[in-house]
């Protein structure tokens, strides 16, 4: 159930290559008995109208969550960008929230606080940050940004932050969750975070 009138997609970005985890797929790695990404898509769904998930390997694996999988339509795992580009493409509605794989602690509230703010401020986009640190991929923008970030790829943009620059934007603090919007990058960083559970 969203928070709002306007229908909003969710879309948990899953598309990288998880370098960082040494090739591992993050979103399907175990995080506390499961895989990350069914922690995001339990946190997020209550939140949205409809939910996707932008992947570019397992396709079927995700696909057995029961949602819609897409992979990016620009190839050479291009980012978070090309993630946001297919999701835009592919929603249902005239807003669009994401979210990253790698954080199963996202707030329960993220999404009517980055629309509220978003509707406050007549933005094309509404991000997160905790005190002096954006969070670029926890974001709510309007689906109508699609043909702008289009010409962005398509002059070779890969840089969320520079496309931001472009937009009319609202940065959204959550200096009150600031642990939610930890993610897990490495091995190491899984592992530890597991044992704390």
């Amino acid at each position: 159930m969203s928070a709002s009138r306007d229908g909003i997609t969710g879309v948990v970005l899953a598309g990288g290559l998880g370098r960082r985890m040494g090739g591992v797929d993050k979103g399907l790695a175990e995080f506390r008995g499961r895989t990350m990404v069914e922690w995001v898509l339990e946190r997020l769904r209550p939140q949205v109208d409809e939910l996707i998930i932008n992947a570019n390997r397992n396709g079927e694996r995700y696909a057995a969550f029961g949602y819609p999988v897409f992979a990016d339509e620009i190839e050479g795992f291009a980012g978070p960008l090309a993630g946001l580009h297919a999701a835009l493409s592919r929603a249902s509605h005239p807003l669009v929230a994401t979210a990253p794989c790698d954080s199963p602690f996202l707030p329960a509230d993220l999404v009517v606080r980055l629309h509220t703010a978003l509707a406050a401020a007549g933005a094309e986009l509404a991000v997160a940050r905790t005190f002096d640190q954006p969070h670029p991929v926890f974001c709510l923008c309007r689906r109508d940004v699609l043909p702008h970030l289009e010409a962005f790829l398509a002059a070779g943009g890969r840089k969320v932050d520079r496309w931001y620059a472009t937009l009319k934007i609202v940065e959204v603090r959550f200096d009150d969750e600031e642990e939610a919007f930890r993610n897990i990058n490495t091995a190491d960083e899984l592992r530890n975070l597991s044992a704390q559970g």
